[in-house]
């Protein structure tokens, strides 16, 4: 499932908290660091839904490992480094050919190692700054940690929260490790970067963004982000949009009870702004999505509304954000993230129970009514319905995590994925 916990934000709060604990010298801070890792095992499979000689139903088996280690800090300063390596020895095919290597180049089929962080930071009070390789997640500007590779981004950010409950982000980055570079290697960094929800964006000037999260009123949230890129978007060779490209986005999300009741509503908005877009495209679109939610004894309940605006600009879809964690959009299927075209209406109905504190299970349905040309003569109409779940364990095996997802495509769309995921931190 994909929720925005903006966790750069929550890692520079514990920061700012336990910054007391300082080293009194440079030796100290390495000497009192602290590692830690993840072990990975991810098997996949993929059917597209067609038959005859299209037909293409493959599955890849993925182990992959991360490491951390983040020195003490030292008069405020500090550094970060995270290495990620994996591994799909049993994939077959070739890429560009057939078989999983083909079919998962995109996400899942990059092997190898890349040191994925590697920044230096500095707290002053309730302000900290990091330069360097990072993982990012913040509204408009976020990495994906839902493959075996985690997405990263070079540049620097600034984390403020001197203001009342309030949190103010601003970044900039100029590279994009993505999850794989196509070509059955992992992911490098480069100057191309992900968008989520959209084609690819090359910023040869990299990109700004700023955000402000604030929880002044009891059970509100309020979100605002703003993002820069001065680029083009590209689809494959094809140049879409060849110029500056403004993403902004608003949330508001207000959670309370009413005894064992608890209940949740939320709206947010993403509006896309283009220069010279190409092919007479519209220069502006945006998406507004609207949500509401009952849970009880853990029983859980949501349904959401999704309406993106009849511009037909290049990308013909509202452009999320960078990297492909940016997709923060209420009517998302447990997979897929099929309401961002244009002119597109969606609907999204998902049940989960959580059984205990360690294990929750669930079902979701999204149906997405989408246009695939200006007069809405191929539109079509797509369904989604997922399966899901989740268990922790504890004692011996605390820090394992075990999940499933499953989802089918119906109506115009056909295809199945299955995800069987094995997470272990330590």
């Amino acid at each position: 499932m994909k929720l925005a916990k903006l966790s750069l934000a929550a890692i520079v709060v514990a920061g700012l908290a336990s910054s007391s604990f300082a080293a009194d010298t440079l030796a100290d801070a390495f000497k009192n660091g602290k590692v830690t890792g993840e072990l990975k095992a991810y098997y996949f499979n993929r059917d597209n839904g067609q038959n005859g000689t299209a037909a293409r139903d493959e599955s890849i088996f993925t182990s992959g490992i991360m490491l951390n280690y983040k020195t003490d800090t030292l008069a405020g300063f500090g550094a970060n480094f995270t290495f990620q390596g994996n591994a799909a020895p049993f994939a077959d095919g070739a890429i560009d050919v057939n078989g999983a290597k083909d079919v998962f180049s995109g996400d899942m089929y990059g092997t190898g190692a890349v040191l994925s962080e590697a920044y230096l930071s500095y707290t002053l009070g309730k302000t900290t700054a990091m330069v360097g390789r990072m993982f990012l997640d913040t509204p408009l500007v976020s990495g994906s940690g839902s493959r075996i590779t985690k997405e990263a981004f070079e540049g620097a950010a600034v984390i403020n929260t001197d203001l009342p409950n309030t949190t103010l982000i601003a970044g900039y980055v100029q590279k994009f490790q993505s999850r794989t570079n196509g070509s059955g290697d992992v992911g490098k960094f480069t100057k191309t970067f992900a968008t989520g929800s959209s084609a690819s964006v090359d910023l040869d000037k990299g990109a700004y963004t700023f955000a402000a999260i604030n929880k002044s009123i009891t059970g509100l949230t309020l979100t605002g982000a703003y993002a820069y890129a001065d680029s083009y978007l590209k689809d494959g060779s094809t140049v879409l949009i060849d110029g500056a490209i403004n993403i902004g986005y608003i949330e508001a999300l207000y959670e309370g009870t009413i005894g064992s009741l608890g209940y949740v509503l939320g709206i947010q908005d993403y509006y896309n702004k283009f220069s010279n877009p190409k092919n007479n495209a519209d220069d502006s679109i945006n998406v507004y999505a609207v949500k509401a939610g009952l849970s009880f004894k853990g029983i859980n309940g949501t349904i959401a509304y999704s309406q993106t605006s009849n511009d037909k600009v290049a990308g013909e879809a509202v452009v999320s954000g960078l990297g492909n964690g940016a997709d923060l959009l209420y009517t998302d299927a447990v997979i897929s993230s099929p309401g961002y075209n244009f002119d597109s209406q969606a609907y999204m109905a998902d049940l989960n129970y959580d059984i205990t504190a360690a294990a929750n299970v669930g079902t979701r349905y999204v149906y997405v009514d989408k246009d695939t040309n200006a007069n809405r003569a191929t539109a079509t109409k797509e369904g989604y319905t997922a399966l899901y779940g989740s268990y922790k364990f504890d004692g011996v095996l605390k820090g394992l995590k075990v999940s499933a997802e499953y989802e089918d495509k119906s109506e115009d769309v056909k295809g199945e994925d299955l995800w069987l995921k094995a997470n272990y931190k330590f």
